[in-house]
């Protein structure tokens, strides 16, 4: 029905099966063998007598062989045994002895346990398979052949087909008695009766649907008796014959319409024939509890909804019907518990009963998508969310599909809301803009009718399936389902029709929700205590922050969803240390999720409108707000456990803290031009905040012994780093890059660029000296330094050249001032080292001497003339002698041992 690429399709779906079918007559022969050699052992028993009796114990044994006559009364004074009463008697010691003299019968022909090796797995069960599989690919080229080369006439084509097939079903059936009449079981594995049976059938399937499909020898009611008499052969036949059938049928039956094609699909015609392939196959998975069947079977089904939907004029009746079909098969024969599916015990969710329907629900999604929202599609698609929530409702096996049904729900709605269709409905203007939505459209009012049919329909049947069940799990989903998929529909509905802006009616919906499911929550916890009812309560009562957060964000401007989703995460956590439930944990961490990745979107929160006013903006709400209420939930979080959820909100709490840090100090240093370039001003501030922060995370985790905190902690310092080098030292410069005007000659931004970092760093490196490595506190107090002695050096040029550093010559006094301040500098450092007994101090102290000496002996040598030279390298010897000196004497002092006093004679 479809050329090209569908013939390699159709080759490897065959191999698949081919495969699949093996391995499940493998398993079928492997028991067929057991089962003979337990017969085998059973009937060798039977055949073995015990010797014969002698007259004396014939008589002995003559009550209990003869029981109608009453045994004869023996004389007092000789004893006789009692009479048996088992119905095989033990030998006396005379037979047993007879019998140990006697040569031994014959033992029974033992069974044949041993593996069969690969030369006889390969000539009697592989290529007997790939023997079948070869005779049904060859029927099914051979039509197509004939179909190309124009050999024969459509009646003749048709009439060998039939003619081919039933010759295979015929082969078939007679091995299969042939094989039972004569009682030959030497090669059981080989399985030819049910591979011949399975080529035949397939056969059929294409024979019947050419004739009905590509020459119109047969009306629709024709072809749908005979495709349904061979889908029911195939049951009947599959029910003799095993699963080799089975698989190699249902597999044939759903290739055939690719190899057998045609140019013209008809769409009708191959969805009657899945539909009664469909059929054919769940009745078989279900007499025989085979699940690998019906989920082989989904799984074609599903893949039969793509063709035709990549096309402009896709054709919805015949796909709807596809999945409608489907999906009510598989309700009454692969749902367990429900109509006339397999038995299941009470409380439990099965996977394929779930999966099956939540299959055909995304099939039916795709259709809706692929027809941009069709009336048709959309009420099939409603009718299958409907049914799923019936189901699941009188089958708790099913009660999984909910998820799907919830997710494909938001899905279509979602991508209805982003989609750019020429009938946006946009809200009136006017005094009271978002009042009353008026549909300008048909596929609007059905979305918004759809819309309220959904929402409460999970509701509803989420609230009253609580108790239902003893199983803990199964209301948890049905809440979840409840709360989740009419906040899901009312944010793509917002999106929609309100554009994401400012909007009072949804504002009404959102605190009606809030209140609904306040009632839903007030209700539960009057309630019996029952198997996941409290979990369920916390749901419902999460549904109600989560509202009323919603509220809040329609009503506002569309910034505060960001805080909404935060004010979430805060208030779920609260729950959680109310009713310790795992799942609310993990949901405030989803909370912190969503809200982190709202801030990658747009970091401005609220885009253009952030405003002009320093720190009192849209960025302290939208970030400080979130902030605030991550670092509540962490607290929260803290007092149950340390897990991945915690970790998760103690991340975001951080990420937020230095955000509104960053963005702030951007806001102040541009004037509101967040797009505007970096400055000095902006690079120190980001410094000194950022090394701030790190103290307070370093205090911190020493108390909290947080992972999430030392991380944290690292990265700020790493961050800091990377701005003080690039940012202060190398970009934003004042004596190399930057032309900026630093100001006053004290309180400038040299002060706060270069002295204040300085003064922070050292604090940092006292506040990880003893609790981290040796080296990360030293490498910290030596960037203390460099920035100390950077801001000294630019202080001297500022003094000779006024607020912009990066013109004008450098004269001698000023490199002679350069020298002096950087020796007076490392003097004080001594000194300070010396004072409170700290050898970091004195080795910084070391570090500028010698680097005094070198601009002494590199710079100063060849740069100052007269009496600058003169005075640099005066004063430069004078301090390095007084330097040594306090060595000597103070830090390093050796007590000097006094001579012996003088010998006096007497």
């Amino acid at each position: 029905m479809f050329d090209g690429p569908f013939d390699v399709f159709a080759l490897i779906i065959a191999i698949i099966a081919f495969l699949i079918a093996i391995k499940a007559s493998n398993q079928a022969a492997d028991l067929r063998r057991k089962l003979n050699t337990l017969e085998e052992m059973f009937h060798a028993q039977r055949r073995v007598q015990p010797p014969p009796l002698l007259p004396a114990q014939l008589q002995a044994e003559a009550p209990a062989t003869a029981p109608a006559e009453p045994p004869p009364l023996a004389p007092e004074a000789t004893p006789v045994p009692p009479p048996l009463v088992t119905e095989e008697a033990s030998p006396p010691p005379l037979a047993a002895s007879i019998a140990a003299d006697a040569p031994p019968p014959l033992p029974a022909p033992a069974a044949d346990l041993r593996e069969p090796g690969f030369e006889e797995r390969l000539g009697t069960r592989w290529v007997v398979w790939i023997g079948g599989l070869a005779l049904a690919l060859g029927g099914f080229f051979m039509v197509r052949y004939s179909i190309e080369a124009g050999l024969v006439g459509p009646g003749v084509r048709v009439f060998l087909g039939g003619l081919f097939a039933a010759a295979l079903l015929g082969a078939g059936e007679w091995s299969r008695r042939k094989e039972s009449i004569s009682n030959i079981q030497a090669l059981p594995i080989a399985n030819i009766p049910a591979i011949l049976t399975a080529a035949g059938t397939a056969v059929a399937f294409a024979t019947i649907y050419a004739a009905y499909a590509l020459y119109g020898f047969l009306v629709p009611a024709t072809a749908f008796v005979l495709l349904g008499i061979v889908a029911m052969g195939t049951l009947a036949a599959a029910l003799l014959h095993g699963p080799a059938l089975a698989g190699l049928g249902v597999v044939g039956a759903f290739v055939t319409p690719i190899l057998v094609s045609s140019g013209k699909p008809d769409y009708w015609a191959l969805y009657i024939y899945l539909a009664i392939v469909t059929a054919a196959s769940f009745g078989l998975a279900r007499i025989r509890l085979w699940r690998w069947l019906a989920v082989t079977t989904i799984a074609f089904a599903v893949l039969w909804v793509f063709p035709g939907l990549d096309t402009e004029a896709i054709q919805v009746a015949p796909h709807a019907f596809h999945v409608i079909a489907g999906f009510v098969l598989a309700a009454l024969l692969v749902v367990c518990g429900f109509m006339f599916g397999p038995t299941i015990e009470d409380g439990e969710i099965e996977p394929v009963s779930s999966s099956a329907l939540g299959a055909y629900l995304f099939g039916a999604m795709l259709i809706v998508l692929s027809s941009a929202h069709a009336d048709l599609a959309l009420i099939a698609f409603t009718l299958l969310v409907g049914g799923t929530l019936l189901v699941a409702w009188r089958a708790p096996a099913a009660t999984g599909a909910l998820g799907a049904a919830a997710a494909t729900v938001f899905i279509v709605f979602a991508e209805w809301a982003v989609s750019a269709n020429p009938d946006m409905l946009v809200l009136p203007g006017g005094p009271m803009p978002g009042v009353g939505p008026v549909a300008t459209d048909s596929s609007v009012t059905l979305h918004l009718v759809l819309a309220a049919i959904f929402a409460l329909g999970f509701g509803i049947a989420g609230f009253l399936a609580q108790g239902r069940s003893n199983s803990t799990v199964i209301p948890v989903v049905w809440s979840a389902a409840a709360v989740v998929t009419p906040i899901a529909i009312l944010v793509a509905l917002y999106a929609r029709i309100a554009h994401l802006d400012r909007s009072i009616p949804f504002a009404i919906l959102a605190v009606l929700l809030a209140a609904a499911f306040g009632v839903a929550t007030e209700a539960l916890t009057r309630r019996e205590t029952r198997p996941g009812v409290a979990t369920s309560t916390a749901l419902f009562a999460t549904g109600t922050l989560g509202a009323l957060a919603l509220a809040l964000t329609f009503a506002l401007e569309k910034g505060w969803l960001t805080i909404a989703l935060a004010l979430m995460s805060l208030g779920t956590a609260w729950i959680s240390l109310q009713r310790p439930i795992p799942v609310l944990r993990r949901l405030s961490a989803i909370f912190a999720a969503i809200v982190t990745a709202r801030i990658g979107y747009d970091p401005r929160i609220v885009g253009e409108a952030v405003g002009t006013t320093p720190i009192f903006n849209w960025l302290l709400w939208g970030y400080g707000l979130p902030a605030a209420s991550f670092w509540g939930a962490s607290i929260f979080l803290r007092r149950r456990a340390d897990d991945p959820p915690l970790r998760v909100v103690e991340a975001a709490a951080i990420l937020f803290t230095a955000l509104l840090a960053f963005m702030e100090i951007r806001h102040l240093a541009t004037g509101g031009r967040m797009t505007s370039p970096p400055s000095l001003l902006e690079f120190a501030l980001q410094v000194c905040v950022t090394l701030a922060m790190a103290i307070g995370l370093e205090r911190l985790r020493l108390r909290s012994r947080s992972i999430v905190h030392n991380v944290g902690a690292v990265a700020l310092t790493a961050i800091a780093g990377l701005i003080s080098v690039f940012g202060l030292l190398i970009l934003e410069n004042p004596w190399l890059l930057s032309s900026v005007n630093v100001g006053g000659l004290v309180f400038n931004l040299l002060l706060l660029g270069y002295a204040l970092p300085a003064v922070l760093m050292l604090l940092l490196s006292y506040a990880v000296a003893g609790h981290r490595p040796v080296a990360y506190a030293n490498t910290i107090a030596g960037g203390a330094l460099v920035f100390a002695l950077t801001y000294l050096t630019l202080e001297i040029r500022h003094f000779y050249h006024g607020p912009v550093l990066l013109y004008g010559a450098t004269t001698g006094a000023e490199q002679y001032t350069y020298s002096i301040g950087w020796l007076g500098f490392g003097v004080v450092l001594l000194g300070v080292g010396i004072l409170v007994n700290s050898e970091r101090a004195r080795l910084a102290s070391a570090a500028v001497i010698a680097l005094t000496i070198l601009k002494a002996f590199v710079i100063d040598m060849s740069t100052l003339t007269g009496v600058y030279r003169a005075l640099s390298f005066m004063c430069l010897g004078i301090v390095l002698v007084a330097i040594g000196w306090l060595y000597q004497r103070i830090l390093f002092r050796r007590q000097v041992t006094p001579p012996p006093a003088p010998q006096t004679g007497g």
